[in-house]
């Protein structure tokens, strides 16, 4: 079976890098789930042993901060929190500096993408209303977003799978990572600030907004009660994830069952904001890369690498190769191709931090700057490829220097 195992994994993750298969109406969950069920089917991969290529602590995990997510939208906290910025007072670096700092914080606690995917589009409006130029703030959102993630092993799904798998403690983790995340976050609005410093002021844009501006204008009712109830279950968490001993993922489920049982959410709604393509994608990849691992091909060929000089075991290689993985493929499959390599004892944070930050370099880097992306396209702002680069280069290649070095100041003590 070994020769049709390397060809669906050929395939599922050419798909990655392509964001489909061509003359196939797939993008990339589908075309991995395809890959998965071609695996089984032909039992490449017996259906016993599919829950022993699951990690379900890390999809119990996902899941559980899926639906605090949830609640937090549904109450209106994500919309409120934007607004709370549009404020003449603020000139544009400060709302520059304001809006870096609420993407960060928020997105160490719950999803970069889907802080992404609510604050976007109210930041476009609260742009045009006071005639700004929206493209920094817009590319200031995305690139905090994913560095914020970075701080934490519950900020992005990536770093989820890394935190349950190689079992690392997240108050060492948080001390690991805070320091070349705040100096990141730094060195973005530096960048970004000096980069638009001569045209703040939005030159043009449409006379009379588009019917989905008209739509969100509306917006979510701000409820105090479901935020609180959403912040306290999210705030005990964070705390039990620093002191206590307890699995984290069982103390995820258990925060969002206690937010499931409401009355006046329907679970429905709840579930429905829950985005159940990328755990379909998490399941599909585990099953995958596990029928790769059982030809033993990548042993051997992590073997033969370090036989001719590149150990991908040793820290250089294994950031170098999580940069480049993670522009190819994305950053969740290029953690999981290098989990099994991750010996060192500083492998933890170095995948997680250089997976991350990578996202940065291009659009399709990450789906938190193609979600900004699209709701740039929504209020007619023009967010290309060219136009992100600018920034995200050099920010990826900064931050990601400031994470190689604290990295390397931590293993020389």
């Amino acid at each position: 079976m070994t020769p049709f195992i390397v060809t669906v994994f050929v395939l599922v993750y050419l798909g990655m890098l392509l964001g489909g298969l061509p003359w196939l109406q797939l993008d990339r969950t589908g075309v991995v789930l395809l890959g998965a069920i071609a695996l089984v089917a032909t039992e490449a991969v017996p259906l016993d042993q599919v829950w022993q290529a699951v990690h379900l602590p890390t999809l119990a995990l996902l899941f559980a901060f899926m639906v605090i997510s949830a609640q937090l939208r549904l109450s209106g906290f994500y919309d409120w929190t934007i607004r709370r910025l549009d404020r003449p007072a603020l000139s544009p670096p400060a709302l520059l500096g304001a809006v870096i700092a609420v993407a960060a914080l928020l997105s160490a606690i719950f999803s970069n993408d889907i802080v992404c995917l609510v604050i976007a589009p109210v930041l476009a409006q609260v742009c045009q209303r006071r005639r700004l130029d929206p493209i920094p703030f817009l590319l200031a959102l995305a690139c905090a977003a994913n560095l914020g993630s970075a701080a934490t092993l519950i900020g992005n799904p990536q770093n989820m799978l890394i935190g349950e798998t190689l079992r690392l403690g997240f108050a060492d983790y948080l001390a690991t990572a805070a320091l070349p995340v705040i100096l990141g976050l730094v060195a973005i609005w530096g960048i970004i600030a000096w980069s638009g410093r001569d045209h703040w002021q939005r030159a043009a844009g449409p006379s009379e907004p588009c019917e989905c501006q008209r739509i969100e204008d509306r917006g979510i009712a701000f409820d105090r009660w479901q935020t609180f109830k959403g912040l306290t279950v999210a705030g005990v968490l964070f705390a039990a994830f620093l002191w206590a001993p307890w699995p984290r993922d069982l103390l995820a489920l258990a925060g969002a069952g206690l937010l499931l049982t409401s009355r006046r959410l329907h679970s429905r709604h709840m579930l429905g904001l829950v985005d159940w393509q990328l755990l379909i994608l998490f399941v599909g990849l585990f099953i995958v890369n596990h029928a790769l691992q059982q030809t033993g091909l990548p042993a051997r060929a992590v073997s033969d690498l370090a036989q001719a000089g590149l150990d991908l075991q040793a820290p250089l290689p294994l950031f170098a190769a999580s940069v480049l993985l993670s522009n190819l493929v994305s950053n969740v499959p290029a953690v999981m191709l290098l989990l099994p390599v991750a010996t060192h004892p500083l492998s933890g944070p170095l995948l997680a931090l250089s997976s991350t930050l990578a996202g940065n370099l291009l659009l399709i880097g990450s789906i938190a700057n193609l979600i900004v992306a699209q709701a740039a396209a929504q209020h007619a702002i023009r967010l290309d490829w060219r136009t992100h680069a600018r920034v995200g280069i050099p920010v990826t290649l900064v931050t990601l220097g400031i994470a190689a070095l604290a990295l390397w100041v931590q293993q020389m003590r």
